[in-house]
């Protein structure tokens, strides 16, 4: 008899994520030009649909920028917005939103209710990004379509090599300062095993330039992205980790204006409930001529 698989590891404390949020929501406007980045991105991959999605949803969706871009393209005929966070919430019910507290780890949405749903850049605070993005498929109707986007491996390359090498020097060895984020590869069989057809997986590099590291710091925290690991998975920085870190930032990541540069990976998400009117692959031997005929033939005509 086979045992159960393993429950996965529990690296994230999602109630710090939602303090986190919670401490950002006053003035996260001033912090979200990645967000609004990326929420251009989605609306805009959207409008490329020939769909319209009357009952459409945004997870982890901070203010709600993205739903209010996914409305003006006239796709949509309602909305609702959810995040961990209650003050982003009710920032989102002051803009007009339809919002409610939710946990991506456990949607708490009827199977096969929603034509569209949409998240930007909070996918990566999940624990169980395989079993999210099952139940993102299982909440869409068939030929339903979700459209994600949320951090990849390559953001705070330069941030992640500082604080290592920092460590290493001074304590002799690192503990988990940032979190770890899935590759490009690994999101794309996530994807194919969640159940999704039609899938794709791209991404981008946002090199964005500060004054110093720390505004890249003070950036981290005013977009709710500070570190939110599980009482005793991390420690606490040491100032003297941290003091050198900083320095090691702007002696190999200044360049000749004094600015240091910070790299965010964005890797975007797509892929449709199945259905039986899309376009499925022929089964093996169903051809009718082989591919060395039509090798043979090519240029004969």
């Amino acid at each position: 008899m086979t045992s159960p698989p393993a429950a996965p590891p529990r690296l994230f404390d999602r109630a710090r994520v939602a303090r986190n949020r919670d401490r950002a929501a006053a003035n996260y406007p001033d912090y979200a030009f990645l967000k609004a980045r990326v929420s251009r991105d989605i609306a805009e991959r959207l409008e490329d649909t020939s769909h319209n999605f009357p009952h459409a949803l945004e997870l982890g969706a901070h203010d709600g920028q993205l739903s209010h871009l996914l409305l003006e393209t006239g796709k949509i005929e309602q909305i609702k917005a959810a995040d961990i966070s209650q003050k982003m919430v009710e920032r989102m019910q002051a803009s007009g939103l339809t919002a409610r507290l939710m946990d991506e780890e456990m949607l708490e949405v009827e199977p096969a209710s929603l034509d569209l749903i949409a998240s930007a850049l909070s996918l990566h605070w999940v624990n169980d990004l395989p079993g999210t993005l099952i139940q993102i498929r299982k909440a869409l109707k068939p030929d339903g379509l979700f459209l994600g986007a949320l951090f990849g491996a390559g953001t705070l390359a330069e941030l992640r090599a500082c604080l290592m090498e920092a460590e290493t020097e001074l304590k002799g060895g690192i503990a988990p300062r940032i979190s770890p984020l899935p590759g490009l590869q690994d999101l794309a069989a996530l994807m194919q095993r969640a159940g999704f057809t039609l899938p794709v997986v791209d991404r981008e590099t946002v090199t964005v330039r500060y004054a110093s590291p720390l505004k890249l710091l003070e950036d981290l925290k005013g977009m709710g992205e500070r570190a939110a690991f599980t009482p005793g998975t991390g420690r606490p920085l040491p100032r003297s980790v941290l003091m050198r870190t900083l320095e090691l930032y702007l002696e190999n990541y200044r360049d000749l204006d004094g600015k240091v540069r910070a790299s965010f990976e964005i890797v975007h998400l797509s892929g449709w409930a199945p259905a039986d009117s899309q376009p499925r692959p022929l089964r093996p031997g169903s051809a009718k001529a082989s591919l060395a005929d039509a090798v043979r033939n090519h240029g004969t005509a």
